[in-house]
């Protein structure tokens, strides 16, 4: 049985990007595989160094999680600050990542980039911690993005690297898991990239259809096509991609026949999608609602998975000791 290994930070509500992009597919994966699912609550300190809520956010994002179908009883559900070994192995990987290379990574530039006063050590070193994240369990696939190939590369430099520099073959190289599927991108509202919730286009699991309704009315568009056969512009291709994971292929059918032939009326697209995306997160978001209201039973997810991942990490941290060099008198 392969293991698994999947975050995300808590200051980022589950969007449909997240669904569809590889939650959907978690109960399957979950019953297939070992599989650590946690709340990367350290990561969300590099770009939001003095979070509002920080135990807000981690519940509401825990709740998510259970919500789309993570299932406690076979898989280990954590929180990434519950288990202190994360840390140790962070430290550990940092000796041997370069500044270089990680001032080369695409999310580094673009952090800066968005956030120039707030360019802190942790930001840096962001991949390393994903890395420790991964290998501590040494997992051999981790559920990632497009925005996130790139790290999942530098993880598994990381463990070649620590392999050569000991002269062991200890952790493996994780690969991408992608359902034997190309790894899906849920673009935003906003005409450009994908959805996410510091872009401020995106739709929630737990928005209500009120919020999901002004959302996607508010959608970037364009002037419409001027004559048939005319390619969608990227904005609206966006609209369409959306449509395809949330709609009938008949309405989809629908509205590309109706872009085609020139005579497409955005503002229907958008009411059909918004209908369509209502109808689809209707019953997560009740069961959101439902999870957040058992405080007890949150209590015992995170305390469980705790134990089992600490479990699964101590283990680790003591080879790597060992391995290393480090001894008891």
């Amino acid at each position: 049985m392969d293991t698994v290994v999947s975050g995300i930070r808590s200051t980022g509500n589950l969007h449909l990007g997240n669904y569809f992009g590889a939650l959907r597919n978690f109960l399957k994966m979950q019953r297939e595989n070992k599989c650590f699912f946690f709340i990367a609550d350290y990561h969300s300190l590099t770009t939001h160094p003095k979070p509002d809520d920080i135990h807000g956010n981690i519940k509401q994002v825990l709740a998510e999680y259970l919500a789309c179908g993570i299932d406690p009883e076979i898989a280990t559900v954590f929180v990434q600050s519950d288990v202190p070994e994360v840390t140790e192995l962070y430290l550990l990987l940092n000796m041997n990542a370069y500044i270089g290379e990680l001032e080369r990574t695409t999310s580094f530039k673009e952090k800066i980039r968005k956030h120039p006063d707030n360019i802190n050590a942790g930001l840096l070193t962001y991949p390393v911690l994903m890395a420790a994240d991964i290998i501590i369990h040494k997992a051999n696939h981790v559920p990632v993005g497009k925005d996130q190939e790139q790290h999942l590369e530098m993880t598994r430099r990381f463990a070649r690297r620590f392999n050569t520099i000991y002269e062991v073959n200890y952790f493996p190289e994780p690969d991408a898991y992608n359902f034997g599927q190309e790894l899906i991108k849920i673009p935003g509202l906003d005409g450009t990239g994908k959805m996410g919730k510091s872009e401020g286009n995106g739709i929630f699991l737990a928005d209500p259809p009120e919020v999901i309704r002004r959302k996607v009315m508010g959608a970037v568009t364009d002037t419409g096509p001027s004559h048939p056969g005319e390619e969608p512009s990227e904005p609206v291709k966006n609209l369409f991609t959306i449509m395809k994971v949330v709609s009938d292929p008949a309405t989809v059918k629908y509205f590309t026949e109706q872009h085609a032939a020139a005579t497409i009326r955005y503002g229907e697209l958008k009411k059909q999608l918004a209908e369509d995306i209502i109808r689809v997160t209707n019953p997560i978001r009740n069961r959101i609602n439902e999870i957040l209201a058992d405080n007890k039973f949150l209590a015992k997810v995170v305390r469980e998975g705790g134990q089992k991942a600490r479990e699964s990490a101590s283990g680790t941290i003591r080879d790597v000791r060992e391995i290393i060099g480090y001894k008891p008198f």
